[in-house]
Parts: structure tokens; sequence; C-alpha cells
């Protein structure tokens, strides 16, 4: 049984990602954790309720449309961090940044109280609460954001998984998965889910072809992106179910028309001294779009080709673009095998270029790898940004400026304040790079202006590339546009007592659902301290003791939440250590502990690397003074120590780097305002100096640690500005689609991840294509394959037309019978008669899927010889008998034509390579998939998994069937070849 269920992004505009996956035996897997720029935490309470019966978790893209909800549920829903989750090493390293940068970019992000649950805690406690008070919820922290991530497994591609399951999860050891690439994003994962008979291939947002840093996805044989076959690989073919995304972008250009277009609209503009603004976002499409733009400013600029680009300026904005770029550029491995070749062309030019061959060179020629900006300048705070639109204002010869900000939408981060700048100059252009979703109660910016480019009503502005195409830049026209900013305030008053009563309510809540695991260290302490002294008591004594530490327990929470002070009775002998004035206590008829004198234990606190360790006892006499003077400041220490807290040697060592920095940018005042090791070398000339350091340095937002409330301001402003729109999503096309469908051939299709007339219009056209080449293989026209295109939260039955056969095996059968372990499966082939035994009935009476039904056959004349795949299941009451065969039918000519061996499993060349260097022959891969063997053996495997023999004289072939023949060249290499593949290979025999 395979059941399915969108919980996001399904017949709708909205671009988030979440897919429920139910298979037999209760076993649940969730496919992503997305969200849209409204983060709006009523999307998320179907996934809520379903988290106490996931087993696992898989995520595809590092894109908030994906992974943007993942931080959010691990802090605010309970069990949700117990689940494990899996995907690739990029898009585990790539979504931590884009989390960070997402929460550092906005309040939003946080989410607020629903307004509901505060009218809850404001009647309990007989509080009036405002209308829209819009508390927030307390955000993750950077450090809470990496531990969530850290948890994630790291899989690779083509490589089997045996996922854990979460600990309220049914036994999945007969589930394995496996991680093929989508293209389009770093690490992007088209998902192959294996359960029993289940088949199920889970691909969403992915894209066939090759870009500039992102190969193809890995559907057809022959490498990344294709390769010219047209033979689908052997483990994403004839899935029992297939789930696709039918989102496809409105215009279809091929990779070199697109980067064309893109470039020649910001040459236009930057010629005549405006500034671009592309919006993108931080952690997948920016890799291309920046390796595009760092590579043709490198062509133009290095060669002397244009000076149109080298007057203009090249900017990423980004809060954690830098740690972005840094993570890209470790993962070389997986990205295209041009960017391969690049890395080590410029690992060899350094290595050259330090060997004494300086003489000549200049610096600007020196080679650097594909993700080495030399023009590409990073912005990563907001007095940066300020810093270059001021200047970009101010400058008595405009120069052109191209800004890459995040985030797409255009509702939080760097590019929101660009286009506050920009907006009001018509030289301007703002360039959108793939089509925004619709949200359902306002639209974004982006989509507003993606809106004003598609109406065309004030202007038109044609200009023409220099291969002779057209395309189209809109003026805006002078239009209004509403931006909202949001902002946060701390709480005071009323709504910071019904914030507090709120959160003592959830922590009881949680406390409740977990057995009391809110309790802090001391209470941890007393507890332990009292649970270890009952050990010496008697067992009357024991039970005792231990209901007195149960209370302690329960006392010591109650009080750390109401903030109650506990009686002396309740203290019991600790009244001597915990109450001053105390020195006498009566011990008279008294056991266990509280005969004893008590004596606290310092418990030291240690982790895996050993005790831990106080920094402010390590403290030199100078950061002594810094921090003294720190404490004696009220105002500062009210700052800093807002959540009760001590200030770490971190921020005293900060304080004076920062000290030490103005003081050394002070003495050199020509020196770039980048320090960072990692982008030293390549900064660019005409970046900013360190004369406006105070400018850059300076956050104008006041951080807000402890409750805060959302604030929304919102303002018209007039946007004079060109739009232009270059599609840059990298999604695959209708003709991929109409294509690839058929060649894959799956048994149910279900379509997610587009609006409903694009999902409705992909499912007419492929019922069409898969039903005529389903009624063409199987010779019936009325055939049909069911497409499904579910909404959110409905959730279809995608189970295949399965046929099974029940039948009770002889005992004298049985004892014959040669098990062969492939996979985990036993397999045995069986020659018998069937002889009748009653009627078939059901394993599940119950159940009337006819998805899954079984046939029934009538006893009847004893059945020809028949070969079967036996498995396992619980016995009905009466089942037909397959017996061992009569001897006057064991001599027939049938009988024997019918025991053939069979050789079953999955070869892999890589396996087959190691093998033959260990038993000392000579085996390296040629050319593609050819793994040559003493220079006088090729073997071979196809798409449909046939394994090919050549030798020197004779080509020879061994299929699933098995045999093969001798030739002359190469005979004793050829026959133990032959040899090992047999080993690998399970050999079935007859019975």
């Amino acid at each position: 049984m395979f059941s399915f269920c969108p919980l996001q992004g399904a017949l709708s505009e909205s671009t988030a990602s979440q897919s429920l996956l139910e298979l037999d035996g209760g076993v649940k897997i969730l496919v992503d954790v997305g969200w849209d720029e409204t983060f709006d935490v009523e999307k998320l309470r179907e996934l809520e309720k379903q988290v106490p019966t996931l087993s696992f978790i898989l995520l595809t893209h590092a894109t908030v449309t994906h992974i943007g909800a993942y931080a959010h549920c691990c802090k605010n829903i309970p069990l949700f961090s117990t689940i494990p989750a899996y995907a690739t090493r990029p898009v585990i390293d790539l979504g931590r940044t884009l989390t960070q940068d997402l929460y550092a970019s906005t309040p939003l992000a946080a989410t607020t109280i629903p307004t509901s649950s505060l009218a809850e805690v404001a009647y309990a406690s007989s509080q009036a609460p405002s209308l829209n008070p819009n508390l927030l919820l307390q955000p993750p922290s950077p450090e809470e954001i990496t531990r969530y991530f850290a948890n994630i497994q790291a899989v690779q591609y083509s490589q089997p998984q045996q996922p854990r399951s979460s600990p309220f999860s049914p036994d999945i050891t007969n589930l394995t998965v496996t991680a093929y690439n989508s293209g389009r994003t770093l690490g992007g994962a088209i998902w192959h889910i294996q359960h029993g008979l289940e088949s199920i291939v889970y691909a969403v947002d992915w894209n066939q072809g090759k870009e500039n840093v992102f190969s193809g996805a890995a559907w057809l044989s022959g490498g990344h992106g294709g390769g010219g076959s047209t033979e689908v690989i052997e483990q994403l073919r004839k899935p029992t179910a297939l789930v696709c995304s039918s989102r496809t972008p409105d215009t279809t250009l091929s990779r070199a028309k697109r980067d064309e277009q893109l470039l020649e609209s910001i040459k236009l503009c930057i010629g005549r001294g405006g500034t671009v603004l592309i919006p993108v976002d931080s952690s997948a499409r920016v890799l291309e779009l920046s390796y595009l733009l760092e590579h043709a400013w490198r062509n133009e600029v290095d060669n002397n080709n244009d000076e149109t680009f080298r007057n203009a300026q090249l900017y990423l904005a980004g809060h954690s673009i830098g740690s972005t770029l840094k993570h890209a550029r470790s993962l070389f491995e997986w990205m295209d095998d041009k960017i391969v070749r690049e890395f080590e062309a410029a690992a060899g030019g350094k290595e050259s270029h330090g060997r004494g061959q300086r003489g000549g060179h200049h610096h600007d020629h020196k080679v650097v790898g594909p993700f080495d900006f030399k023009h590409l300048r990073l912005l990563e705070r907001k007095g940066q940004v300020s810093w270059v639109l001021k200047q970009a204002l101010e400058d008595p010869e405009p120069k052109g400026r191209v800004i890459l900000a995040t985030d797409s939408s255009l509702e939080w981060g760097f590019s929101k304040e660009v286009l506050k700048s920009i907006a009001g100059d018509a030289r301007n252009l703002v360039l959108l790079t793939e089509k925004p979703a619709l949200n359902e109660n306002k639209p974004s910016i982006a989509r507003t202006l993606w809106e004003w480019w598609k109406e065309r009503k004030d202007g038109v502005a044609t200009e023409q590339t220099s291969s002779g195409d057209t395309f189209e830049q809109v003026y805006a026209g002078g239009r209004e546009l509403e931006i909202a900013d949001a902002s946060k305030q701390a709480l005071e008053g009323n709504d910071l007592g019904v914030y507090q009563q709120w959160l003592a309510t959830q922590h009881q809540l949680q406390a409740t659902s977990h057995g009391g695991s809110g309790m802090t260290w001391e209470a941890w302490t007393d507890l332990n301290d009292a649970l270890s002294d009952t050990s010496s008591e008697s067992e009357e004594s024991e039970t005792e003791q231990q209901g007195k530490a149960l209370n302690i327990s329960a006392n010591i929470k109650q009080a750390s939440r109401k903030k109650v002070v506990l009686n002396d009775e309740d203290l019991g002998v600790n009244i001597l250590i915990k109450k001053r004035g105390v020195y006498d206590y009566e011990v008279r008829g008294k056991k266990g502990r509280e005969a004893m004198f008590p004596a606290v234990a310092q418990r030291r606190r240690h982790d895996e690397f050993g005790e831990l360790i106080r920094p402010e006892d390590y403290l030199r006499a100078e950061e002594r003074e810094v921090a003294d003077s720190q404490e004696t400041d009220p105002a500062k220490a009210r700052q800093e120590d807002s959540l009760g807290k001590k200030r770490s040697l971190i921020a005293v060592n900060a304080a004076n780097k920062a000290t030490s920095n103005n003081k050394r940018q002070q003495q050199q005042p020509n020196r770039a305002l980048s320090d960072e090791p990692d982008d030293a070398s390549t900064t660019p000339a005409n970046g900013p100096k360190t004369e406006e350091v105070d400018e850059l340095d300076e956050e104008e937002e006041t951080t807000i640690a402890g409750p805060a409330k959302l604030v929304i301001t919102s303002r018209k402003i007039p946007i004079n500005l060109r739009i232009a729109f270059v599609d840059f999503s990298g999604l695959h096309d209708k003709r991929s689609l109409h294509m690839l469908i058929p060649l894959i051939q799956p048994r149910r299709l279900v379509l997610v991840a587009g609006t409903e007339q694009e999902s409705l219009s992909l499912a007419a056209d492929c019922k069409k294509l898969l039903s005529a080449q389903l009624a063409a293989n199987s010779s019936n026209e009325s055939a049909t394959v069911d497409v499904f295109t579910p909404s959110v939260g409905t959730f279809v039955n995608a189970s295949v037309d399965t046929n099974a056969w029940v039948v009770k095996l002889s005992d004298h059968l049985v004892k014959k019978l040669k098990w062969q372990d492939v996979n985990g499966l036993g397999i045995a082939t069986i020659t018998g008669v069937l002889l009748p035994g009653g009627e078939f009935i059901p394993q599940n009476p119950d159940d009337e899927d006819p998805n899954k039904r079984q046939k029934t056959e009538e006893g009847g004349s004893p059945s020809s010889s028949t070969a079967l795949t036996t498995v396992n299941n619980a016995q009905p009451r009466t089942l037909p008998t397959l017996d061992i065969l009569p001897s006057n039918l064991t001599a027939t000519a049938t009988v024997r034509t019918a025991s053939q061996p069979l050789h079953v499993g999955d070869l892999r060349l890589a396996d087959l390579r190691r093998a033959m260097l260990n038993s000392g022959h000579k085996a390296e891969f040629r050319g593609e998939g050819t793994l040559l063997i003493d220079e006088t053996v090729a073997v071979r495997k196809s798409a449909t998994g046939r394994i090919e023999l050549e030798s020197v004289a004779l080509p020879f072939a061994i299929g699933p069937g098995g045999g093969g023949a001798m030739g002359s060249g190469g005979r004793g290499t050829f026959y133990a070849v032959r040899q090992k593949i047999y080993d690998v290979l399970a050999v079935v025999p007859g019975a």
C-alpha cells in the first residue's frame, strides 16, 4: 500500500513543498519541510498533527521552499527534533547558512503566537491582551540551528541507505532510500524509496539540462545530464509510483541564450550609469548567478574587451553569503565536471606560479578557482550595503553597479533595502530571475513587480542582443508600491504578562508530555542525590526515600516555574545548608541521609573532551580591567546580561579586537575593508576604503534578546525604475517532462508542486502518452495509467494493481528447496503441481482496496510446471497445496526445459574491478562505463542491467539468464572474469 498526501504546494501558486508518504505497516515519510515568505505558522498545523507518527524525513533542496521551516519545527514542535532526517552534504551545509541568513534578516521568520492560543491564556488568567498583539516566538539561535542541521544524516548519490526510524515508528528494516542528482541546486536529490514491492521515485524541482555550475538530473544513463543516451537508469525505471512536480517555466530558452539575455540587459543598464538589482536566494541559485557574472567580468575586464564592465562594480549581498561560498569551495565534487576541471587547473596554476614563474606575471593574471572571486565583492553587513548605495547617489560621475542581494521575494534581506534606494531613478533596473509565488493574502513585492512586467502597460523598451534576439524592459511609470517593514519591539505591560503566562503554560504542557524533561540542573542534582542515597537503606526505607525524592523533584520543578519558597519540612536536613541562621536539626528517629549532616558535593561538569573550563578564570590583566569596567557600567551590564549570564571571554576578546582594529585602521587608511582571510587575496581595487569604516560597521538595529512583539509599518514609494525578467529558475520544461515520463514508465503518476492549470494540463498530456505506451506494450487498447493531482491535505491511494496468489507448500517440497539470499530476500525456484485444497482466502478479509486484491483460482486438474518466487506471509486457513511432481511428469521435456538456473542480482563494475585487483589482475576503467581487464577483456553494463563481456577475439555476453561462449584470445582472463561475475550474482538452481 502507498498513500500520498501533499501538505503544501499542490494545485496552488505557493512554491512551498511538503509531502507525506504512507507505506504498509504505518510507515510515514515526510519529504521536505518547506515554507514561503509569509512564514505563516498556520500552514504547519497539519504537519504538527502528523509528527507523532512520522518515521523519518527526507530533504531535497537547500531552499526556503523545501527546508525553510525545518529549524522552526525543531524548536517549536515537540518530538520533531527526535525524527531522523536525511539529505546530501551540500543540502545540509547550505541549508544551515540559508536558515541563519533567514533569521538574521527578518523577525517575521520567528513567527507570531496564534491569537487563539493567547486568548485561552488571557481568559484563564483574567488578562485582556490587545486585539492583535503579534507576540513573537523566540527564534532559534545560530548555535541551535547548527545543532539541528548537524543531526541530519548525510548521504551520497546512488548509495542505498537503510534509514533509522523515530522512537515511535513501526519497523522499517525492509526499506531503503537512495538519492540521485536532481540538478538545479547543489546537492539536490531525487529520492528512490524501496519498500517491499513498492518502488517510489520522488522528484520535484529538477532540471535535466546542464548549467554553468550544476550538472543535469541523473535520469538517463551515460553520465550526468543524459550524455546523449535515451535509456533511463535501471534504478529509476518502471517505478510503482512517480511523484513529480508540474511547475514549468513560461519561457523556454537554451542556456546560452538565457545567459546572453542576462548579460546584455546588465550591460545596457550599467552603460548608462544605472544600478542593477538581481534578487536571489542565499544558498542555491545564487551559485549559478554569481559564477556567471564573475566569469563574465573576467572575460571582459582581464582581456580588455569591453570598457563598460571595467568601470562597473559587482556586489553580492547577504548576511551569510560568505559562509555559503566557503562551503561551495569545498563541494566541487557535487558540481559539473567542468567546474572540477577548472578547479584542478587553478590549483595547478597556483602551484607552478609559486615555483619561480612569477617573473613577467601580473597579479591579475594569477589563475584563480571558480569561486575565488576577483571582481565580485561580498557585502555581509547592513552598513556595507548602505555605503554602496550612498556612493551610487553621491558619485558625480555615475558608475554602473550590479548588486545580487537576498532574498528573491524582495520581502526580506538586503534586496529590499536596495530596492527602496534605487526605486526613484529610471536608469536603474530590477532584473527578476524566476517567477515569484503568489500568496493567498497579499502578493510579495517581487510578485507585484513581475505582474507589472507581465502587463506591460506603462511603456516597453525593446532591446536587442548581439545575436539579434530581442527582449523587453518595462517602465514602472511612477506607480506606487506598498512596502511593509517588520521590526521587533520589547514587550511591556499587559502584553508581557500574557506572554509569560503563555510561556508557563507551554512549559507545563511539554513537561507533562515528556515526563518532566524540563527539570533544571540543580533539580536533577538534588534528585540524583536523593536516589543515590536510598541504595544503602532497607527495602522499606528505600521506598520511602524514593517517594521523598520524587516529591523533592516535583516541588523543585514547581518552585522553578512559580517561584514559590519551599518550607522547612520540604527541605528536611538540607535546611542546614539551604537556609541562613539555622544551626540545629532534630535527627532522633531519622534514617538515611536525614540522620547525617548534609554534605554538598561539587559536581564538575564535563563533556567528551574533559572538564569544562570557565574562561573568566583565565583572563589577562587588561581583559580583567575591561570585564570589570563592563560590570561597573549599569547600562552596559543591563544590555550584556539581559538573560542573567556573565560576559564571556569571547565578548571580551571581541571588544579588544574591535579596539585594536580601529587603531590599525587609523594607521592604515588605504587598507581595504574586508579583513577576512578567504577574500583578502581577491578584493577588487574599487571597493570601499577604511575612512568609511565607522559607517560600515555600525548596526542600526538593536538586538532584542528577550520577549518581543512584531511591529509592521507600511509606506508607499513611487517606482520609476525598469523591470526585466530572465528565467534563471532552472526548472524542467514541458518538453523534458513529455520526453522523460514515457521513458520512466511509472505505473502510477502523482503531480504536485504546480498551479491547478499546470497540473491538470500536464496530467492530461501524460495520461495520453502513458496509456498509448501501455496499450502498445500490452496489446490492450483500453489500458490506461492512473494520474493523480491531489489537493493540499488530500490522501490518494497510489498503490499498484498487484496480482498475488497464496498457496501452501507441502512438507516434501519444502525439504527440497535451495534458498539463495539476494538483497535480503530469500529466493528459490519451484517446480511442482498445484493440488486443490479449497478456496483462496485473502490475508486481509476486511481489505476492500481494489488495488490490493488477490485473484483466486478454483481447484481443477494439476497445472503445468511453474517457477514461483515465494514470500513468507501469514498462512490463510484453507489454501491449495503445491506439491512435488509425480514421477510420470518428472521425465517430460517440458519440465526439464523449465528448470534452468537463474542468475539474480546486481553487479557493480567498481566492485568487480576491486575483486580483480585483489586476484592479481590489472583492471582499469576506460572510456565511459567500460572496465578493461588485463588489456584483453572488456566488461560493460547496459542500461537494462545486462552484463556484456568482450575479449580480444570475439565479443561475449552474459545476461540475466546466464550463459556465455569461449573465445581464443585471453582465455584465462575471460574465465576468471566470468567466475567473478558468477560469484557476485546469486545462482538460483532449478528445483
